[in-house]
């Protein structure tokens, strides 16, 4: 019988660190090794994850100490500016170790691989650091990328997302009382992800993000000023081509709501649209943001790098 990977994961208690557990415990080889969490330390791992059969607990090890266990990969999913410590243990006691990092700290890093399978897959196999993308990010590069030879002129990008994206910090984003019946935009220029986006797509975005009283799922709606006027036709007919192959995403007709990507495991791009005279394209792209935006695209991204079947323990596009 082949031996399983052994996965480290620090920040388990997390909304996605909670999530890579479920997909960890269902995974043909994955084993998890050891979870990390400071606040749930002693405590079961299978009290947020009874998929977990085994007697595993939280621990609150320190970056050497989790370095120093054995595993074969481990993976980062804590708040942005926090993954250094642990980045440099494991680079001096086991660089051969695979990382995975859910923050932001290294998506702006030319060592790491951009970690998003359906535009850079090429890179990912076989890489030892990978950082995976942000996610709204995902989805704007997802519905920005096919167009990219025919813009004319930066695109603009309108996101919603439900307040798990906030994380569990307490915080305006993710206070369930003032989300009631609301509507909250945030971070009018210079989001992270607006940035990220930039950078991996080759061209400038803008994005305005927004967060409503949802807990999981997102939506962009991604408008596209063309350099030549094209039908509805046209530009259905430039995702079917981009996106033939890849299947976490779904490609439809209509515009796909937020709703629909909650438990979907990977991306809803749909509307298709063209404004009179053909000039401005409006694409619309949903996914849920614990799912495609966090937890399902690392363990993409992990099986990429270890040599496994892409979608070993995730599964098609479904809920």
């Amino acid at each position: 019988m082949t031996e399983p990977y052994l996965i480290g994961l620090v920040g388990a208690r997390g909304h996605a660190g909670a999530e890579l557990l479920h997909i960890i415990a269902r995974h043909p080889r994955l084993m998890l090794a050891f979870a990390v969490s400071r606040e749930w330390a002693g405590r079961k791992v299978n009290e947020i994850s009874p998929d977990i059969l085994d007697e595993s607990i939280f621990e609150a090890l320190n970056p050497e100490e989790a370095a120093a266990r054995r595993s074969d990969a481990i993976i980062l999913a804590m708040p942005d500016g926090a993954a250094a410590s642990y980045v440099e243990a494991i680079n001096k006691a086991a660089p051969e170790k695979i990382i995975i990092d859910l923050s932001a700290d290294y998506r702006f890093d030319d060592k790491w691989v951009y970690g998003l399978p359906e535009l850079f897959r090429h890179r990912i196999g076989g890489a030892r650091r990978i950082a995976n993308p942000g996610c709204y990010a995902t989805a704007m590069e997802l519905a920005v990328a096919p167009m990219l030879p025919y813009l004319f002129g930066p695109p603009s990008l309108f996101g919603v997302s439900g307040y798990s994206g906030a994380g569990t910090s307490p915080s305006p984003r993710n206070d369930v009382a003032r989300l009631e019946d609301n509507l909250m935009p945030y971070a009018l220029t210079g989001h992270k992800h607006e940035r990220e986006a930039s950078r991996h797509l080759g061209r400038s975005v803008r994005f305005t993000p927004h967060v409503h009283p949802a807990f999981r799922g997102l939506v962009v709606t991604a408008h596209l000023p063309l350099k030549e006027p094209m039908s509805a036709g046209d530009i259905r007919r430039i995702y079917d081509k981009a996106f033939q192959n890849e299947p976490l995403i779904r490609l439809q007709d209509e515009p796909p709501e937020l709703k629909n990507s909650a438990g979907v495991n990977g991306a809803l791009i749909g509307g298709f649209a063209v404004a009179e005279g053909g000039g401005h394209a409006v694409v619309v792209a949903a996914l849920d943001n614990l799912l495609k935006g966090a937890a399902v695209q690392a363990v993409q991204n992990l099986n990429l790098a270890l040599g496994l079947p892409e979608l070993s323990g995730i599964g098609q596009n479904d809920s």
